[in-house]
């Protein structure tokens, strides 16, 4: 399983936020420094969140992402506000290896699974965070978690045929940020129901037993933000787990 640190932009800093509210933002600091120190501990893969984009893509930081891939030597995952052809190729030609895809991908499928047949399945990420509801079923919430229809993962995933998307990011919403332990279950279950996905699981990690209860399941990858700033443990434990 591959572990990812996380990087969240906010006006150029280094931030997390509680369950996607921006009114509960913990700023880190600089995100150079961050990403060189994820790099000096190992880090094959950085993932990258424009919040500011993500808020008004407008305020796209996508010059910012390209500074940062220059600067290191692992490759990015980035995503925040992509909601157009051109944001892709922008982000492309600034460096990004990996562009994430949120709203966009829940809302028009059809137009995202024409990018993916053009710039490929490796380069795109379709990102779905969900809100579970009663009896354990899994709501999406787009943009930036502020609108939940009724849309369920099922739904949105069914839009995305086995050959048509490689990589999905899932966050519970309701542990991002909070430390509270990942969704196992959801994750497991969608290994099972989706083999041809390779699933990166997001929010609630605390813990190394956290990550290897993820790895048991099945997840493809880890997305891992608020343990590593608040030294729960370290990245270079992750990655020797």
């Amino acid at each position: 399983m591959l572990i990812i640190p996380a990087i969240d932009l906010i006006e150029g800093r280094c931030v997390r936020l509680l369950q996607g509210r921006f009114d509960q933002a913990t700023v880190y600091g600089d995100p150079f420094e961050q990403l060189a120190a994820f790099e000096a501990a190992g880090a094959e893969w950085v993932h990258i969140v424009d919040l500011d984009g993500a808020k008004d893509g407008a305020r796209r930081q996508t010059s910012l992402a390209g500074r940062l891939s220059a600067a290191s030597g692992v490759k990015i995952q980035c995503g925040g506000g992509v909601r157009r052809k051109d944001d892709l190729a922008a982000l492309f030609d600034a460096g990004v290896a990996r562009v994430v895809i949120g709203s966009t991908a829940v809302k028009q499928p059809e137009e995202v699974r024409h990018w993916i047949e053009e710039f490929g399945a490796d380069k795109i990420c379709c990102a779905f965070d969900v809100r579970i509801e009663e009896k354990g079923a899994a709501a999406v919430a787009t943009h930036g978690w502020k609108e939940t229809g009724e849309t369920s993962l099922g739904d949105a995933l069914a839009c995305y045929p086995a050959g048509a998307l490689k990589h999905i990011l899932v966050t519970d919403i309701s542990r991002d940020g909070a430390l509270s332990g990942p969704n196992v279950a959801l994750t497991a279950r969608l290994v099972k129901d989706r083999g041809d996905l390779e699933i990166q699981a997001s929010g609630g990690v605390s813990s190394l037993a956290d990550l290897g209860a993820l790895r048991a399941a099945g997840a493809a990858g880890a997305i891992v933000g608020k343990a590593l700033y608040e030294a729960r443990f370290t990245l270079e434990d992750a990655l020797a787990g």
